[in-house]
């Protein structure tokens, strides 16, 4: 395989015939049918692999930018193995120490270092067994921070000190090779096809199925998402939990699933809005008919969480959940009041509070939330008109995110719905900041299988979407690649 040879470097641990041994590497690497990228991709890099002593320097093999000089320091996107005694290379992407130029506009673009940060949480979770194997900056243009400390003092990195010490600042990208041969060959593969993508290359055809398969597996992790069964789990466990996530992904449907299946209708849901109070959620005074002249009096009335935790009272040996619909869209703060204290699952007392008012069986003056009653909130995380939710409830939430999903459309959408869904992705991937790519529309805008009525349906429900986002700016970043989406829909 056109990796061997670059592996065999890797995990040999000897700097002998460095520099021959990287070019007959770096030359496996092209054209058919042996190699992994077309002949013409060599063209966009140059290896640098000099022959160093061990009192020259910190050796190294790096694949940069064709423009840069044949020796002396150099700048823009790399590929680099850093060779060390006693320990395979250090495998990563770096910064060149002369600055982000020729490859200013890969680096600053946000989908670059979503992506390489997506590859190395694909690497730890399916190679670390454990352990801690791959690390991305957060930003590779701040070539001002280092390597964090804690990434230093590990003991599976430390035999890489002269690197860190030397090229910290530059390195952005990191997998430490472990006796797992078919790891690193992983490793290789995910950032040399991140490398020659950037460059606005693709594996050739027979290494198609395994780029396509690589790429698959560490682009779950872009957007990490919980799977029905994991739900169930951690409500058990946690017994609060609060579903978040881009309009259309499914929050409301996988909850009330939940409630008619895995507990059987034990249970209720509820929607929050502006208006709702603490009255409607905890309970209070309201008004009620009487025979007097008034013709009605405030009496207590338990409100929806009192009237759940009533009904999980009523059968302990099952389950009974409360669905939040739009958990956010109300003030939390106010709405909760002092009954946040007794969202505590792991408290180690049965925590209680006193009630203004005797609301009758079973909790009179004292309310408490029984240890069967499970609360799943969701939220869109879209909504960029309510409230936030503060510290303190996010402490006592188990917060998960439904993302959209690419396998729900290629199932239930046709082909033209399967264009859009990927294209609209894309831009979110590749140029929405932090706030906005959860702004991404979720899976259940392209599920039309007809493609009349898709058209349609793209027309009339995800374009308004995208236009409002661009009204209100969420999307100011990346408006334009947005509007030319939006220009290629009507035209369908």
């Amino acid at each position: 395989m056109s990796l061997g040879p670059l592996l065999n470097i890797i995990h040999s641990q000897t700097q002998h015939s460095w520099t021959n041994r990287n070019e007959d590497a770096f030359k496996a690497l092209f054209g058919a049918p042996e190699g992994r990228y077309p002949k013409s991709a060599a063209q966009t890099v140059s290896l640098r692999a000099p022959e160093m002593s061990a009192d020259s320097g910190v050796a190294f093999a790096a694949y940069i930018h064709y423009s840069n000089p044949r020796s002396g320091p150099y700048s823009g996107l790399s590929f680099v193995i850093f060779p060390v005694p006693d320990a395979p290379c250090l495998v990563g992407l770096v910064v060149g120490t002369q600055g982000l130029s020729p490859d200013e506009a890969i680096l600053g673009r946000p989908g670059h270092a979503r992506k390489v940060q997506a590859i190395c949480s694909w690497l730890n979770r399916q190679y670390g067994e454990g352990a801690f194997v791959a690390w991305a900056k957060q930003d590779p243009t701040r070539t001002d921070i280092s390597i964090p400390d804690d990434i230093k003092a590990n003991a599976r990195w430390q035999a890489y000190k002269t690197v860190f010490d030397k090229y910290g600042k530059e390195l952005y990208g990191l997998y430490c090779p472990t006796s797992d041969r078919t790891g690193t060959e992983a490793a290789l593969a995910a950032f040399l096809d991140l490398l020659f993508e950037e460059r606005g290359y693709q594996p050739i055809a027979s290494c198609q199925a395994n780029y396509e398969s690589i790429r698959a597996s560490w682009f779950e992790h872009l957007m990490p998402t919980i799977e029905r069964v994991q739900l169930i789990k951690l409500l058990e466990v946690r017994q609060y939990v609060i579903v978040q996530g881009p309009p259309g992904t499914g929050k409301t449907k996988i909850a009330t699933e939940l409630l008619l299946d895995e507990y059987a209708g034990r249970g209720q849901s509820i929607q929050f809005h502006p208006n709702t109070t603490y009255e409607h959620f905890i309970g209070g005074l309201a008004p009620a008919n009487t025979s007097s002249d008034l013709g009605f009096r405030f009496t207590p009335t338990p409100g929806y969480l009192m009237e759940a935790a009533a009904q999980a009272l009523v059968d302990p040996d099952h389950n009974y959940l409360l669905h939040i619909d739009e958990i956010n869209r109300a003030d939390l703060a106010k709405i909760l009041g002092e009954a946040i204290y007794l969202l505590e699952p792991a408290a180690n007392s049965h925590r209680k509070i006193n009630l203004p008012y005797d609301f009758g069986e079973p909790f009179h003056r004292t309310f408490f939330l029984p240890k069967n009653l499970h609360i799943l909130g969701t939220m869109n995380s879209a909504d960029r008109s309510i409230a936030i939710v503060d510290v303190a409830l996010r402490r006592r939430f188990a917060f998960v995110s439904l993302w959209p999903r690419m396998g729900v459309v290629e199932q239930h959408g046709c082909p033209t719905m399967q264009e859009a869904f990927k294209n609209l992705v894309s831009i979110f991937v590749e140029h929405a900041t932090d706030d906005a790519f959860p702004l991404v529309p979720g899976h259940s805008y392209f599920l039309e299988s007809d493609e009349t009525r898709a058209k349609e349906k793209l027309h009339v429900n995800l374009v308004p979407l995208l236009e409002e986002y661009l009204a209100q700016g969420y999307v100011g970043g990346f408006a334009e690649p947005v509007r030319g989406y939006l220009q290629r829909l009507r035209s369908l």
